[in-house]
């Protein structure tokens, strides 16, 4: 199946080569896209084609704003957001838990390779059983905004379609039915926020933003508008003068005060967009800079909205097994550096760090160059007796500023937990079952 750069033109092109497909598809589009192509479309939404004489011209109108006239003049010059902002810092959100105690020994058990699997098996339901608690009915994940410098500011609860996927994101590597009745929820609430053609926003205030609609593109790849590649010429236009794709989508005549949110060039929102276009001439600048960043070991502070390495390289591997053969010869150099960020005790730092040096590490299939067992039993020694993991930072504005607020940070033990299963998971598959 084609990717979402060149579908709508492929449909085209191979009805005006092929008269029996052209009338199969006028009579019955969607069963014959799913035969022809071997994607099953997203349900409840119809598909209709229509055919052009030289009588008569179609002209199809976009669906309505599901925002307000006032919210689309709010989102576009960022004002109301600020407030917005401002306002919902101090909305309640649940405390801070603390971590589970840490068992001694926890590194050193001496468990066989079987035994550690069952367990991690075992542990990884039970956080399954913990989403399913903590997850919203219409399948949202929640997240916390936090200040990262003053712990004793108010926190405030979201839920934006961002974490949503990002988190679906990392439950796909789970066969387990409740990750996949999870992700089946998270997909209908993506696809109750997308905006026509195809764009997301990580607050309904904000501008739509790339990172948002690459990954809830990637988890909800077969409705349709995304099918049809139908945000591609947008995404594409969303490039500076070095080919880079820019954070916020903004338009020309935007005032002053948005001019804070445009982020030029962001290495992990650039990878997000490589995952989900692939390998393409529209993308090519985009991976030739993350290419230049990982060689050069130049990634240390090249990214304001996500706060380490290890999460960037967990973002640019992700992009290259989805976006094949882009990225490959970056292999051997990521699973160097990624190597590289273990402390003297051959750890990678918190929960979180962990569970993405290994997701990375499978993704570049270097997963055999750690102790399997050494990292299971770290995370399952962090685990809390309701199968949750502790929140951490996961991302955040590193340097926005507002008076006394300070750094602005997102988390949650959701978050935490949807990259500890993924981790697990890998861990098992090597570990055998």
């Amino acid at each position: 199946m084609k990717g979402p750069m060149d579908a709508d033109d492929l449909l085209a092109s191979r009805a005006a080569e092929d008269s029996d497909f052209r009338e199969r598809l006028l009579r019955n589009p969607r069963e014959t896209i799913e035969a022809e192509f071997g994607v099953t479309l997203a349900e409840d939404h119809e598909i209709h084609v229509h055919e052009e004489t030289y009588a008569a011209t179609h002209v199809v109108l976009p669906p309505r704003s599901k925002l307000s006239e006032a919210e689309r003049e709010e989102a576009r010059t960022g004002a109301a957001s600020l407030e917005f902002l401002r306002r919902t810092l101090h909305d309640p959100a649940p405390p801070l838990r603390p971590p589970a105690p840490k068992e001694e020994g926890a590194r050193s058990s001496g468990a066989t390779s079987g035994a550690l699997a069952r367990a991690a098996r075992e542990g990884i339901r039970r956080g399954l059983a913990f989403l399913e608690s903590a997850i919203d009915e219409n399948g949202a994940w929640h997240c916390i905004r936090f200040n990262v410098a003053d712990p004793e500011i108010p926190r405030h609860f979201e839920r934006p379609p961002f974490v949503s996927a990002l988190c679906a994101l990392a439950l796909e590597s789970s066969d387990e039915p409740q990750a996949r009745a999870i992700c089946t929820a998270t997909k209908a609430y993506l696809i109750d926020t997308i905006e026509y053609p195809g764009w997301w926003r990580y607050y309904r205030h904000l501008p739509p933003d790339l990172d948002s609609t690459s990954l809830c593109s990637l988890v909800i790849g077969t409705h349709p508008w995304i099918w049809l590649g139908r945000n591609v010429p947008g995404m594409l236009a969303n490039r500076d003068e070095a080919g880079r794709f820019m954070t916020w989508v903004l338009a020309e005549d935007e005032p002053d005060v948005v001019s804070r949110f445009r982020i030029e060039a962001d290495p992990v929102v650039n990878a997000n967009v490589l995952a989900y276009l692939g390998d393409h001439p529209g993308t090519r600048d985009a991976r030739r800079w993350l290419e230049a960043l990982v060689t050069e070991g130049n990634l240390e502070g090249s990214s304001k909205w996500y706060p380490d390495t290890v999460s960037i390289y967990y973002a640019i591997t992700r992009a290259m097994i989805r976006a094949e053969p882009a990225l490959d010869p970056l292999r051997p150099v990521l699973a160097d550096r990624i190597l590289g960020l273990r402390d003297e005790e051959g750890g990678f730092g918190n929960v979180i760090q962990t569970a993405q040096a290994v997701t990375a590490l499978y993704n570049i299939g270097s997963l055999e160059r750690i102790d399997a067992k050494r990292e299971v039993e770290m995370l399952m020694s962090l685990q809390r007796e309701d199968g949750s993991w502790p929140e951490l930072l996961a991302f955040g504005d590193q340097t926005l500023k507002w008076g006394v607020v300070g750094q602005i940070g997102h988390g949650s033990e959701a978050v935490t937990s949807a990259f500890c299963i993924e981790a697990l998971e890998r861990l098992v598959e090597v570990l055998g079952t």
